[in-house]
Order: structure tokens, then C-alpha cells, then sequence
């Protein structure tokens, strides 16, 4: 019996520590879940107040802010903005279908719309929200009982709808597709978002909704703006382009754009600059919190763009375009022109690679198109103006020392016609006096050397692709034959061949092989000026913060100039290659003479090649024409500008006339002049 109540209690001292130990656990667990109570409804307040109403709340964005301005390199605005009356479409929370159908019914015949944009299937979307009865009738009860069954969507059930409908029932008269078109309108995008409806509203349209606003539900007016550019079309096609209120995002980029928090109905710039520098151009728009009863309050103010200077001289751009024009115009009324119609001029920084000026100008039927965006993505036949690259790979591999003679002749391999330098033979010549009168003959024998073999008259030249190789990637390390770089959404590298016949490297010394964008040649002339820095051709100088008045903003950054890379060469050579620009531009019989005036120290390289064209547009090449080009630098002992020219299709070979138009040679001469006149020698 002792034992028995010694066993008890010893079993209720152990109930009774842990029965205690159970209520000291749950007044911690209560000490702790008043802590944390006190914590939040007193410490914490407005962390979870705030948190809160972000669950309570949401935040909308307006419409597109205007953008950045544009200026040249002289601060010259060329891009700006002009405020436009704009009507929009705001859906209030409850607002029914047929309620916005009634009000679209009251609208509509005060504002001028062009309703042939009504698509089908918004005529049948109409439809349907206006006959909803007879819309529901089109879904089976089988179709009914699979939604039930979730086997179909909501979605599902009005694409049907939507497919069912007559088309019978779709043959609006004039005034119905008028409210129909503007019940798209109402409906695009976002349901709480404002739809632009017009822009550019006539004043009576304008005061019509203002004055009506309270009575036309969700109808309403405000100031937006379009691009507007002071200098008229000089220089449009680069500036580029913005999308419409009514157009937004491209399609195409809806993914991309609506990634980076854009709206669908937000404006983007479309082409070249608007859209290379999107980035900085594009306005920050107002931010607006949407509460429960869905009204809206404005958080922050939206504002202009970052504006943006870039190295176009827009004064010389005009200039370069009246020039081309006016030369253009004057060759046409030339013999043997039937295939000319277009020359072009690019003007750039040595030192910098800043594009100051930069054109294409093209005359059809009579009338010119800006064909600027050819620079970047149309190449040529260059010609000779390659010559100094192809000299470089001959110092390089010591296929020819500098001021060695060679004898300009005619140069015969097997199973190739001869080859020769101009319609009579030079003579002995050096090196210098084969690029001031440029000889094919002497790159044909420099050329054969890198081959490894030496010219014979009637030797068969073996084909060794380590020589292309040589060549080509001396070329693509001026930017021959790869992207330049520029600062714009579009580029092509132009044709590179594939043929390998041995005799080919003969024309591609000559550049008669394959072909380059002016803009690579601009790329090449500026790195042979700069003594070998192959620099990042660009056309954005500085960017600028948003300013409030009619100055511009504080500067933000400068583009610093951007080596690519450096040709691979010795000093010595890149300074004869040079010597011999300079003598193509200033000694007696040198081809270059006159190309540009020699008071500013020229120096410089022409071209002359054969180019092909299809004449019936049936896609087959038919007609053997001329391109003529020329690039150039000055002052050649202190570079502040380059030139590059080209004129495809100028002449004619075999035509009944041998005469061969000079306008690259007076394009070049008045451009540089006015460069001259403007920035002094």
C-alpha cells in the first residue's frame, strides 16, 4: 500500500510540472501574440496601412507624355513638338454596352471619323453587344452544358457568337458604321485606360465635347501633341518616324515593348533616330491611382522627354542636299545618263566619327525622294578607291617595298583576257605615282607576289585562299565588308562572294569584286585620314535632362569617340599610303585634281567601276553601267573633315556615245567648298 501511494504520488507531481510547464508555454504563446498585435496596430502601423492600400488600390499611367526634342550640333532645334486637340473615351465604372452604344449614337455625328477602318470583325463585335438576345440564341444548349462542365469558356462561347452571326446583319448603312466604328474606338485597350479617339480635333468638334463632356459619359478633351520638324524634310528620313495616338506599339513589338511597361496605345518612334534613341525621346507619363469607386487621383506629373544634340550640322546638311539636286538634275540632261538617278555624300569627323552631314538624294519621274537610308544598307561597286587598303597588305606581307618601281603593262594569265591599268600603259612607276594615277597593273603585281608566285606574261595563276584571306581581312579592318557601327537600327555589310577563281583576286585589288555601303567607305576614308583608327561612325553628340522652358536642358552625358580597332600596319606605311592620297590630289597628271580645291590640302582617292543593273525589272542582270566614287580628307596634315561620293550608274560602256558624266567630280568640288566656306580650311 506504501509503495502504491508512493507510485501516485509521484505520477500527479509529474502531471502537475507538466500541467504547469503547459500553462507557462501558452502565456508565452500569448505574451508573444500580444507583442506582435501591439507590433503591427502600433509599431508597424504605417508599413501595413500602406501596405494595405496597395491591395485597396491600383495605379494607371496616362497617355503618352510628349517626347524629347532634337537639336543639331549647333543647337538647332530640328525636332520638336506642337500641342493638338485631342478627344478621348474614359469608361466609367457600370457602364453597360448598350449605354455606351447610346452615347456612341450621340457622338457620332459631330466628329468626323473615317469608319472605312471598320474592320468585320468589329462590326460583328457591335453587333453582338447591341443584340445580345439574338446573339445568345447562337450557342446550343449542348454548348451551354460543356461550359457548365468548364469544358468551354466564356471566351469560347462569344468567339462563336461572333463566327455565327449573319453577314447579312453586317450591312450597316453610313450612320451605323459610323457609331459602330467609334464603339471600336471606345473599346480598345485597357477598360479603365483613356482611348484616344481623335487627334487633331477641328475646333468645333473640340468645343462640341467640352461643352457636352458631363452629358456625354466618359467622353472628354485634352491637349496632346505631334512631331513637328522646323527645317521642313532635310534630314526626315534619319530623324525618322513616331507611331499615331491611333496606332500605339507596333504589333510586331507589342511583346518587347509591353515587357518594358509600355501601354498598347502608347506612341514609339517607328525608324532611324526616334527609334535608335527611344530610350532617352520617350516622355514619362502621369501616374494616377484608380481607388474602389474607380475614380482616379493624380500621383505624379508626367513630363517631356531627355532632349538630344547630334552631330548633323543641319545648315550643312541643307546645303549637301541643294548640291545633290541641283547636280543631280544637271547630269540627267547629260548624254549617256539613262541609268543615273542617284549620287550620294556623307561628310564625317576624322578624329571624332561624327556624321556631320549625310545624303542620298534620288530623282523618279521627274521628281526627288530622300534616299538617305541607302547609305547604310544599299552597297556598291567601289573601284580604285580601294587601293590604299590593298597597298597596306602589300607592305604587310613585303610583297612590295616602299618606292619600288614596277612597269605598268598589260598584264596577261592564262584563261583571263588581259588586264590593264587605263586605256594606255603607264610606264615605270613607284608606288606613290601608281596611287596619284591609280594603276591596276602594279596591285595586279603586288597581288600576284601575295599569291606566291611572280608575274610572267601567260602564267597561270593558282588559286590560294589564303591570299583572299589576306586581302579581306586587311578590308574588313577599315569596316570593308563588315557593320560600321552606326548608331541607327539598321545596317547591311554588303556582298562578300563566294567564287574562287584564281582570277578574281585580280579584281578584288582593283575593287571590282565585291561590294561596300557608302557608309563604309566614309568608315574606311576617315581611318586612313586618322592614320589607322577604325572609330564608330554616330550621330548622337550629347544628351540633355528635360527643360520646363524653351532652353535646353543640363547635359547628362557626351559620346566619347569609340575606337573599334587598329590597323594592323607600321607607321610608315599607313604615312605612304597617305603620301600617295596626297598625290592623287596634287600632282601633275593625278587622277584627284580638281576634285577638291587645293588651297584646303587635299588628299583622297577616285574610283571608276563596272556596276550591273536589270533594266526591264524582270530580275535578270542586263546592262553593264559605270559607278564613279570618291572619298577624301582635309587638311591632310591636320584632318577636320572626310568625304565620301558615289554615283552609280552615271555612264554607259558601249552606248553610242563614249561620254562619261563628271557629277561625282563637281559634286564633291562644290560640297567641300561649302564645307569650306563654313568651317574655314
Amino acid at each position: 500500500m506504501h509503495r502504491l501511494n508512493k507510485k501516485k504520488n509521484y505520477i500527479d507531481k509529474i502531471i502537475n510540472h507538466r500541467f504547469t510547464l503547459f500553462l507557462v508555454l501558452i502565456v508565452v504563446l500569448f505574451t508573444i501574440l500580444i507583442v506582435k498585435i501591439s507590433s503591427v496596430m502600433i509599431v508597424q502601423n504605417k508599413k501595413y496601412t500602406k501596405s494595405l492600400k496597395k491591395l485597396s488600390y491600383s495605379e494607371i499611367t496616362g497617355t503618352s507624355s510628349p517626347r524629347g526634342r532634337i537639336y543639331d550640333r549647333n543647337y538647332n532645334i530640328i525636332v520638336d513638338n506642337k500641342s493638338v486637340k485631342t478627344i478621348i473615351y474614359k469608361k466609367k465604372k457600370g457602364t453597360s454596352d448598350m449605354e455606351m452604344i447610346r452615347v456612341a449614337g450621340i457622338v457620332a455625328p459631330h466628329l468626323d471619323l473615317n469608319y472605312s477602318n471598320l474592320s468585320d470583325r468589329s462590326k460583328r463585335e457591335y453587333y453582338c453587344a447591341k443584340n445580345k438576345d439574338a446573339c445568345n440564341k447562337l450557342i446550343t444548349s449542348n454548348e451551354r452544358e460543356k461550359a457548365v462542365q468548364r469544358k468551354l469558356s466564356d471566351n469560347d462561347l462569344y468567339e462563336l457568337k461572333i463566327k455565327r452571326i449573319d453577314s447579312n446583319n453586317l450591312n450597316f448603312n453610313d450612320e451605323e458604321k459610323k457609331v459602330a466604328y467609334l464603339y471600336y474606338l471606345m473599346n480598345r485597350g485597357y477598360t479603365y485606360e483613356s482611348k484616344i479617339i481623335k487627334t487633331d480635333a477641328s475646333d468645333e468638334e473640340y468645343a462640341y465635347i467640352s461643352e457636352n463632356n458631363e452629358d456625354l459619359s466618359g467622353f472628354n478633351t485634352q491637349i496632346d501633341w505631334e512631331r513637328v520638324y522646323p527645317y521642313g524634310d532635310t534630314f526626315k528620313t534619319i530623324l525618322g518616324n513616331v507611331s499615331s495616338i491611333s496606332q500605339g506599339i507596333p504589333a510586331e513589338e507589342k511583346a518587347y515593348y509591353l515587357k518594358k511597361g509600355y501601354s498598347l496605345n502608347d506612341r514609339v518612334g517607328l525608324s532611324y533616330i526616334e527609334k535608335e534613341y527611344e530610350k532617352y525621346l520617350k516622355g514619362e507619363k502621369a501616374i494616377y491611382q484608380v481607388v474602389n469607386s474607380h475614380e482616379t487621383k493624380l500621383i505624379k506629373e508626367g513630363s517631356r522627354g531627355k532632349d538630344i544634340v547630334l552631330s548633323i550640322d543641319i545648315h550643312l546638311q541643307q546645303e549637301v542636299e541643294r548640291i545633290l539636286k541641283e547636280q543631280i538634275t544637271r547630269a540627267k540632261t547629260e548624254p549617256n545618263t539613262q541609268y543615273y538617278d542617284h549620287s550620294s555624300v556623307i561628310i564625317q569627323d576624322p578624329k571624332t566619327g561624327e556624321i556631320l552631314a549625310m545624303s542620298s538624294q534620288k530623282i523618279v519621274n521627274g521628281s526627288f525622294v530622300d534616299n538617305t537610308s541607302s547609305l547604310l544598307t544599299s552597297p556598291i561597286t567601289p573601284g580604285s578607291v580601294v587601293k590604299g587598303a590593298s597597298m597596306l597588305v602589300g607592305y604587310n606581307n613585303g610583297a612590295v617595298k616602299i618606292g619600288e618601281k614596277m612597269l605598268d603593262e598589260c598584264v596577261k594569265v592564262a584563261g583571263a583576257p588581259q588586264k590593264c591599268s587605263s586605256v594606255k600603259t603607264l610606264g615605270v612607276i613607284d608606288d606613290i605615282t601608281a596611287l596619284a594615277k591609280s594603276s591596276n597593273v602594279y596591285q595586279f603585281k603586288i597581288a600576284i607576289r601575295v599569291n606566291g608566285q611572280e608575274y610572267k606574261r601567260g602564267m597561270k595563276l593558282n588559286f590560294n585562299q589564303k591570299a583572299f584571306d589576306t586581302y579581306r581581312t586587311m578590308y574588313h579592318s577599315f569596316g570593308l565588308g563588315v557593320k560600321t557601327g552606326i548608331d541607327l537600327p539598321i545596317e547591311s555589310t554588303g556582298y562578300t562572294s563566294k567564287d574562287k577563281s584564281a582570277g578574281n583576286l585580280l579584281d578584288f585589288v582593283m575593287g571590282q569584286y565585291e561590294t561596300y555601303t557608302p557608309i563604309q567607305l566614309s568608315q574606311y576614308i576617315t581611318t586612313i585620314a586618322n592614320g589607322g583608327e577604325r572609330l564608330q561612325p554616330h550621330l548622337l553628340k550629347e544628351v540633355h535632362s528635360s527643360s520646363s522652358t524653351d532652353k535646353i536642358g543640363d547635359l547628362e552625358f557626351k559620346v566619347e569617340k569609340k575606337v573599334l580597332n587598329k590597323i594592323d600596319t607600321k607607321e610608315e606605311y599607313m604615312n605612304r599610303v597617305k603620301q600617295g592620297f596626297i598625290a592623287v590630289m596634287n600632282s601633275p597628271g593625278g587622277y584627284g585634281v580638281g576634285y577638291m580645291d587645293r588651297s584646303i590640302k587635299p588628299a583622297g582617292k577616285t574610283g571608276t567601276s563596272q556596276s550591273f543593273i536589270d533594266t526591264d525589272g524582270n530580275g535578270i542582270i542586263d546592262t553593264e553601267t559605270i559607278t564613279s566614287s570618291f572619298i577624301g580628307y582635309a587638311p591632310y596634315d591636320n584632318p577636320k573633315m572626310s568625304i565620301m561620293v558615289t554615283s552609280p550608274n552615271s555612264s554607259q560602256p558601249n552606248s553610242n556615245t563614249n561620254y562619261a558624266s563628271l557629277v561625282t567630280y563637281r559634286i564633291s568640288g562644290e560640297v567641300s567648298k561649302k564645307y569650306t566656306e563654313m568651317y574655314g580650311s
